[in-house]
């Protein structure tokens, strides 16, 4: 499964928010074994995600656009993806008592605070998409087609994403070794074992720490542990070719869960 993240919000192009969200999801997204192919960043301009949606979901097997719903001026999300395949805002029923919930609750929290919520804004969504409701928030996102529209609020994002988690799977596994061998001094052997075994192979030098991390990336499992023994072979590398992430120099002995395999 190939994946497009795009993240919405002229705070990330301006530099005022870090963009944490794209690195999360695609830690989240690669731990199922799914390919992130692109992660683009748009301004809260309508067209331009409009174009974005409609070109990535051509493109690509699933799309995840984060940022941009809610109730202010500047949250053009729904309306720029329901553009992209040429449908209007409806209001969701489903979406709509599950706001006017969450603003009961939040009233009963806040007794002395009025809430000028627009509800039947809130809950509008593109005609056709299937709602998912906000269990860490109020802003609704949706799934239409193979796009999937979610909050920009971080903690609202993840338990979000987690609802839907199980709709996201591929064959994408692999292998981390440590060496501190300089990048220079191992290219033929990377480039040997990405022949040998087909398999990518990227190196990550880390001077913090003092060696790189060479990452190991396929679809086959007997080949990622073939190619990542004949490295450990061949290279002055630490690790073990049956765990995700292991033998960081200095943890010799444990695997990426802090457990001794």
């Amino acid at each position: 499964m190939y994946v497009a993240l795009i993240t919405v919000g002229d705070e990330l192009l301006s530099g005022d928010t870090v963009n944490t969200n794209a690195n999360w999801l695609a830690g989240r997204l690669a731990d199922r074994g799914v390919t992130v192919a692109r992660i683009l960043s748009v301004p809260d301009d309508r067209d331009t995600i409009a174009g974005r949606v409609a070109a990535y979901a051509d493109a690509f097997d699933r799309v995840i656009v984060t940022g941009g719903i809610g109730g202010t001026p500047d949250d053009v999300t729904m309306e720029a993806v329901a553009d992209a395949f040429g449908h209007d805002l409806d209001v969701s029923e489903l979406a709509r008592a599950d706001v006017e919930e969450r603003l009961a609750e939040i009233a009963t929290r806040i007794p002395d605070r009025d809430l000028n919520v627009d509800v039947d804004a809130e809950a509008a969504l593109p005609e056709g998409s299937r709602p998912l409701l906000n269990g860490a928030g109020l802003a609704p996102g949706c799934v239409l087609e193979n796009v999937y529209v979610f909050p920009g609020i971080p903690e609202e994002l993840k338990a979000m994403f987690e609802s839907v988690a199980d709709e996201f799977a591929g064959e994408r596994r692999s292998r981390f070794l440590y060496t501190v061998e300089p990048e220079a001094n191992i290219v033929p052997a990377l480039e040997e074992a990405m022949e040998r075994f087909d398999v990518t192979i990227g190196c990550y030098p880390d001077r913090e720490a003092g060696h790189n991390r060479l990452k190991l990336v396929g679809t086959d499992e007997s080949a990622l542990d073939a190619g990542a023994e004949w490295l450990l072979a061949n290279v002055n590398a630490s690790g073990t070719p049956v765990s995700r992430e292991w033998g960081k120099p200095g943890d010799e002995g444990h695997d990426d869960r802090g457990r001794r395999p």
